[in-house]
């Protein structure tokens, strides 16, 4: 039936064909950015649409089928993969090469993360969203925000250097389709800048022009159009099947990647408001905060268990439901169940790979660029005061030591026969939290602006 301005909640009115295509519409709203992390982190492109599916119909499942959310990979975690495995150089010095070697490690720190989740949920569940967030107020998380899209920017800038004119075609199709775009143009604008991009790289390929690799285009014609979304040993049970175990990178992994949970819990709220908003339903009281935090939490170890990215809730698809005004969560699972198809084709994964390197680097630089924003942002909204002392020291505490120790070297030290090493990120984020707590002067209320709380969402 139709309600409040003809949206409509149940889509079975409108047929199965339609259905389909609004469900093929959410794919597509999410494909650009959700391809994209496993092709700058070195994961599998496959296994992160399979768990994208999978991780957003089992988020639908704990939250009572009730949320029209859809799931797919967070940017947020991008550092945390690159600080335990960097990509590696390939045959002309581009660091292009997934490192299949300590990928799996990052994996066991998303894994732990995405279960802090669930902790976090229960303490939701037993104390509040009001008690538990005043540990973790705006000057905490803005700085630390801030810090992830700048620590990634060289990265960026090294991809772009390949081919600059290449990296400038996907920034400029980025920009004029989020700003000047309408329609499904403005929503999808990554994925369209990696379109044009990659289709100027194929035409001066074919005209003889060498800016792809020519290895990866080989692959790409080689690979078959059915197969596994993932190998064994990229999983976890791959990774403690292995002899030459390290247990101290197990727990390097662990403290790194950890923290990163602690922006990704904020963005999952502000996300959640946003569907509630768009939807005009309370999803955060019905089924209720803890109930999609678990879901975005056990989704996300879920994916990393099997090698695939973290996971978190999609502006893109939030956007696509204000635009078509159709609110059911049925058609986010057809969406759903479409990645998961997808994800068995070993051809389309290697079309993402041979992704030529300035393209990405092009449509990294806004997407690093926009993370660092989002912080400023989180910052602003929340009118973080400071002429406040303790407010300055936090921030500035934060923010030295994530780009210090990042440029620097990691802060290394053994726990008995374990040697653990701290990125510029988990160090930021620990001291930030305890000197938060420590320090007198609170004056950040969660609750008192919805807008400034809830005012983190890497995918603005």
């Amino acid at each position: 039936m139709k309600q409040q301005n003809d949206a409509i909640y149940d889509a079975r009115q409108l047929g199965a064909p339609k259905m389909m295509v609004l469900g093929v519409q959410h794919m597509f709203a999410m494909f650009g950015a959700t391809v994209l992390v496993p092709a700058l982190t070195g994961l599998s492109v496959s296994s992160t649409l399979l768990f994208a599916g999978a991780g957003t119909l089992l988020f639908h499942f704990l939250t009572k089928w009730k949320v029209p959310a859809f799931l797919g990979s967070s940017f947020a975690f991008i550092g945390g993969y690159q600080a335990i495995a960097p990509m590696l150089p390939d045959s002309q010095g581009n660091a292009t090469v997934a490192n299949t070697e300590m990928l799996p490690y990052a994996c066991f720190g998303v894994v732990l993360a995405g279960l802090l989740y669930a902790v976090l949920a229960a303490l939701f569940k037993v104390f509040g969203t009001k008690t538990v967030m005043r540990y973790f107020p705006p000057i905490v998380t803005g700085p630390i925000i801030i810090c992830i899209g700048l620590t990634l920017s060289s990265t960026a800038i090294s991809n772009c250097r390949t081919n600059w004119p290449l990296a400038l075609i996907a920034i400029a199709v980025v920009v004029c389709c989020n700003i000047w775009g309408r329609g499904m143009v403005k929503i999808i604008p990554i994925l369209l800048g990696v379109v044009g991009s990659y289709g100027a790289a194929a035409v001066c390929q074919l005209a003889g022009m060498e800016v792809m690799e020519p290895a990866k285009v080989q692959a790409l014609l080689d690979a078959p159009w059915i197969g596994l979304p993932f190998r064994y040993e990229d999983t976890m049970m791959g990774l403690f099947s292995r002899p030459d175990l390290d247990t101290g990178m197990l727990l390097t992994a662990a403290v790194t990647i950890m923290p990163l949970a602690l922006a990704t819990m904020v963005e999952h709220i502000g996300g959640i408001c946003a569907i509630s908003s768009t939807c005009q339903r309370s999803f955060l009281s019905d089924p209720g905060l803890h109930r999609t935090l678990l879901g975005d939490g056990l989704a996300t170890s879920l994916a990393a268990l099997f090698g695939a990215p973290a996971n978190t809730t999609y502006g893109e698809n939030t956007g696509v439901l204000a635009l078509s005004r159709v609110y059911d969560p049925k058609v986010i699972r057809i969406a759903a169940g479409l990645a998961i198809i997808l994800s068995f084709s070993p051809k389309f994964a290697a079309l993402v790979s041979a992704m030529p390197t300035a393209t990405m680097g092009g449509v990294s630089m806004v997407l690093y660029g926009m993370i660092s924003a989002v912080g400023v942002r989180n910052i602003v909204e929340n009118q973080v005061d400071f002429t406040n002392s303790r407010n300055v020291i936090i921030a500035a505490i934060i923010m030295v030591l994530a780009i210090g120790v990042n440029y620097s070297g990691a802060v290394a030290f053994t726990l008995g026969t374990i040697e653990v090493s701290l990125s510029g990120l988990a160090v930021a984020a620990i001291c930030g939290i305890l000197l938060n707590a420590i320090l007198p002067g609170k004056d950040y209320e969660f609750g008192v602006d919805e807008r400034g709380d809830t005012s983190v969402d890497f995918k603005v």
